[in-house]
Parts: C-alpha cells; sequence; structure tokens
C-alpha cells in the first residue's frame, strides 16, 4: 500500500518502501555492512565500488595484474546485482514491483544470515563479494525516499543532493527544500549510526553480527507487507 503525503494542496500516495523509516532502516544497514567488512573483513568498504576501481587502475599501472584481478570480482559482484534487480523490474508489472522488493529483503536476509554462519577462516573475499552483491541489489531497489532520489549503502550522492537542497532554503527560503535537506542529511546520520553500531558490535560478537542486519531487514519485510 502507499501513504499519503501533501504537496501543494494536493495529496499524493508514497509506497512504503519509498517512506522514511523504510530508508533509515535500510541506512543503518548500509553504514553496518561497511563498519562489519572493513573491521573483520579485510579492512575494505564493500558497499561501494570508486575505491576498488581506483586500487584496479593503480594495480594495473604497477603492473600486478594479479592483484588487480582482486579488485574485479567485487566490481562484477555489484554491476552482477544491478544487473539482476534490471531483469526484476522488467519482468514485473507496475503494480508486481512491491512484491519484487519484498523478495529482495528475503534474498538479503537469507545471504547475510548465512554469512554470519560461516567460519572466520572463509576467505575475506568470498564474504566480500556476497556483500557487494547484497548492497547493489538493495542500492538499486530503493532508489527513492518520499520521491527524492537517494541511496542506502554511500553516502556521496546523497551529501551533494542534500547541500543543494540547503542552499535552496538558505538562498530561496523554500520550505520544501529545507525538509529535503533534512532528509537528506537525516539518512546520511543513521548511516554513521549504523556504522558506529556495526563497530561497537562487530567487536564482541564477531562475524555473528552481521545477524543484527538479517534482523532490521526482517522488521523492514514486516513493516512493508503490513501496508
Amino acid at each position: 500500500m502507499k501513504r499519503t503525503c501533501e504537496s501543494k494542496g494536493l495529496k499524493k500516495q508514497i509506497p512504503v518502501q519509498e517512506t522514511f523509516r523504510i530508508a533509515a532502516i535500510l541506512a543503518v544497514v548500509g553504514g553496518f555492512l561497511d563498519a562489519y567488512t572493513y573491521l573483520l573483513r579485510g579492512g575494505v568498504f564493500a558497499n561501494a565500488q570508486t575505491g576498488n576501481i581506483v586500487l584496479l587502475g593503480i594495480h594495473l599501472a604497477d603492473g600486478n595484474v594479479a592483484r588487480a584481478g582482486y579488485y574485479v570480482i567485487p566490481i562484477l559482484a555489484f554491476a552482477f546485482g544491478v544487473f539482476l534487480t534490471e531483469v526484476f523490474k522488467k519482468y514485473f508489472s507496475t503494480k508486481e514491483f512491491s512484491a519484487y522488493e519484498h523478495y529482495i529483503i528475503i534474498i538479503e536476509v537469507l545471504l547475510l544470515t548465512a554469512i554470519g554462519s560461516l567460519p572466520s577462516e572463509i576467505p575475506d573475499m568470498v564474504v566480500n563479494v556476497s556483500i557487494s552483491f547484497i548492497c547493489s541489489l538493495q542500492a538499486n531497489s530503493f532508489r527513492k525516499m518520499k520521491e527524492l532520489p537517494f541511496v542506502t549503502t554511500m553516502c556521496t550522492g546523497n551529501l551533494r543532493s542534500g547541500t543543494e537542497k540547503l542552499f535552496q532554503y538558505v538562498y530561496s527560503k523554500e520550505r520544501k527544500a529545507g525538509i529535503e535537506a533534512a532528509h537528506y542529511f537525516g539518512i546520511i546520520g543513521l548511516f554513521v549510526a549504523g556504522a558506529a553500531l556495526g563497530a561497537v558490535l562487530s567487536r564482541p560478537m564477531g562475524e555473528k553480527s552481521i545477524w543484527v542486519c538479517s534482523g532490521l531487514l526482517i522488521a523492514v519485510f514486516i513493516m512493508m507487507k503490513k501496508n
């Protein structure tokens, strides 16, 4: 179902998967996963691929093709996740698309639960590639928050958009722009909170701390099913 909001005196229907509460939980998950892979799985950030692409170029320049290949794998995993979600979009009607997003959450929960069950001896690359794939599914499926484009697994785009809206609010006194800026910065703050939570829990709980993300995503699934 959809939630109702008002814009310019007209009521608009907002799909539940685009509400701030869903975006907030997904942002916490995104921050948590970055902290998890950084602290427990080789000091890398599995959510965004810019760093991997830069390191790929650096190692290619050094002539270290084998090491460069190490970074190709998570990049391809992320790309495959985006490609897969596009396949889903193509073969689901508009009415069925919300059901598709439910399935994406289920896939994430199953994969994250499985990752938390793996022993610490499992190579970091296996885990990081899996999380890159999961993050690509989430990033390409949940792309709007109250009709605003945003990302739950990284902050650069949100920071740019939030700052643009802040500029509009400061110089044009547009109330709507101020509210939208607050939404963007709120998501960034929640991403940071998720990273902090990941850092706090990863040390005592180890690899199983990722199950916290599974629990948060189950909450998202329940919230979406109730609406």
